[in-house]
């Protein structure tokens, strides 16, 4: 069966940031957003926009947030990141070997995009062991779990959409397709109404409308 596409509502954009043309990964931490950029990481208030930290770091790809750390994708490892201070506090391997894209957190694991290979691993934040695989159709941008449903970000060519899909069989359940000449380069919920969205070469962050469940 195959499932519509229904239009993305975008409701606001942020961006672009200071000395920094792209957006590779998007994190919340339940009151800022994150997002990975050419420079670091850039934490900014939803509400008004102001950066209100910056972090100096190696920064490629998804970024995540486990209620206490950051995860940060860079070149082939991902690095556990003190927020307050920015420090490296650990490294594990990332399961793509340098081809991994998008980074979430949930029920205890970090959950990873494998943006060419159309894959989703489930591995153990402590040594990066991967813990189960889901499937896509689409290449993976960016992951994110909100109410026990799976979103990831898709980008191929000119079209670009979020999409919910099965968590067991990787059917896709939901699309969101992303106006025009928008791309999704991370994705992550901020646990309510909507989903930050990144840009990519855009530089911007996008806001966009959760629907609300059937």
């Amino acid at each position: 069966m195959t499932v519509q596409a229904s239009p993305a509502e975008v409701v606001r954009e942020y961006g672009p940031f200071a000395g920094s043309a792209r957006i590779h990964g998007v994190s919340h931490d339940g009151r800022n957003v994150w997002a990975a950029t050419d420079n670091g990481l850039v934490a900014f208030d939803p509400a008004d926009g102001n950066t209100v930290k910056t972090i100096a770091c190696a920064s490629d790809a998804g970024t995540a947030f486990d209620g206490k750390h950051l995860y940060q994708i860079t070149e082939s490892r991902i690095d556990k990141i003190d927020p307050a201070t920015g420090k490296v506090l650990a490294t594990i391997p990332a399961p793509g070997q340098g081809n991994d894209s998008g980074l979430t957190w949930a029920e205890g694991s970090l959950w990873v995009g494998q943006y060419q290979n159309r894959k989703i691993h489930r591995i153990d934040p402590a040594t990066g062991a991967i813990q189960g695989t889901i499937e896509s159709n689409r290449y993976v941008t960016g992951v994110t779990w909100v109410d026990g449903e799976l979103w990831h970000g898709t980008w191929e060519g000119d079209e670009s959409e979020l999409r919910r899909i099965d968590p067991r069989s990787g059917e896709v359940r939901q699309r969101l397709a992303m106006p025009a000449g928008m791309g999704v380069s991370g994705l992550e919920s901020d646990g309510a109404g909507l989903f930050y969205c990144g840009g990519g070469g855009a530089g911007k962050v996008r806001a966009v409308r959760r629907p609300r469940k059937a």
